[in-house]
């Protein structure tokens, strides 16, 4: 059963880009706003849940300005998966949001997954991926030992030299060379011990590619399901991304935040404007793989 996510974890450039906060320290009024906010997208998921026509609804949501969304989904019957973040917001390397008291704030939520984004590629200085391998490892660990899956967000940015390579266009880096970026950064992850539930990972413009991203994080004999992320992306870009990991069984949905309610709460719109945008990316889930002609 596939999963679609609502992402609605984001902080620092939540506050900065919808309600001029800066340095991520809102004042009270800008904090009740980005409150209200997000309880508002998380409105137009419980309406668009009730239209879903398959999969599980999810929702991924900060303790920063979205508890009352987490309250509500915790107290709540309404079957929606919940996954929250425990990195800090607005980093090039991976940094824990609450320090050595991480493992606390999970295990008091209760969550479906723990979430970690991580900006990662192959060219980046070694010290300082061997370094965040180890943090990320030790938290794979402590969270298989306390049950709760990890939902692994990676973002893969091109170097200047890859850039360069790509002739300077960032559609022929996103087709041509950042599939085997992810899928390297995958393999370096398992071969440091770190083991993801579920990989997150920015939409693909082949099938070709999906399998291979998909083989890296399935070798071994690993189960891992992938999903697509929204990256901002306009609709048309991420109908094309969701159609085609549909086509790989690997890949189990997505999650997407921006592009179904950065424009909706900018422009003062609804719940079901938010409900109407998600679903219209549900229905350009496929309904089922297609057979794959032989090769």
């Amino acid at each position: 059963m596939p999963l679609f996510i609502l992402a609605m974890d984001h902080r620092d450039s939540f506050g900065r880009t919808l309600f001029g906060v800066k340095d991520d320290q809102p004042d009270q009024r800008q904090l009740a706003a980005m409150r209200a906010a997000k309880r508002l997208i998380f409105q137009g998921l419980r309406e668009a849940r009730e239209r879903l026509p398959r999969g599980r609804a999810g929702v991924l949501v900060d303790e920063q300005y979205g508890q009352a969304v987490i309250d509500e989904v915790r107290a709540g019957r309404d079957g929606i998966t919940l996954a929250v973040p425990i990195e800090a917001s607005g980093h090039d390397w991976f940094t824990l949001q609450w320090g050595r008291e991480w493992l606390d704030h999970i295990e008091r939520i209760g969550p479906d997954y723990a979430k970690v984004l991580v900006r990662d590629n192959p060219a980046f200085d070694p010290g300082r991926r061997d370094e965040q391998f180890r943090l990320l490892a030790e938290i794979s660990d402590r969270l298989r030992d306390a049950g709760v899956p990890l939902l692994y967000e990676l973002l893969v940015p091109g170097t200047e030299a890859q850039l360069d390579e790509a002739g300077g266009d960032t559609y022929r880096f996103d087709r041509e060379l950042r599939p085997d970026l992810v899928a390297q950064v995958i393999s370096d992850n398992h071969a440091h011990g770190v083991e993801p539930a579920v990989w997150k990972v920015e939409g693909l413009e082949t099938v070709e590619a999906a399998e291979r991203i998909a083989a890296a994080a399935r070798s071994g004999g690993r189960t891992t399901g992938l999903i697509v992320l929204g990256r901002d992306a306009p609709a048309e870009r991420l109908h094309h991304w969701l159609r085609v990991a549909g086509q790989v069984p690997a890949f189990i949905g997505f999650a997407i935040g921006r592009s179904i309610w950065e424009d909706v709460i900018r422009d003062g719109g609804t719940a079901e404007d938010i409900a109407a945008r998600y679903l219209d990316f549900v229905r350009h889930w496929p309904t089922s793989p297609p057979p794959r002609p032989a090769r």
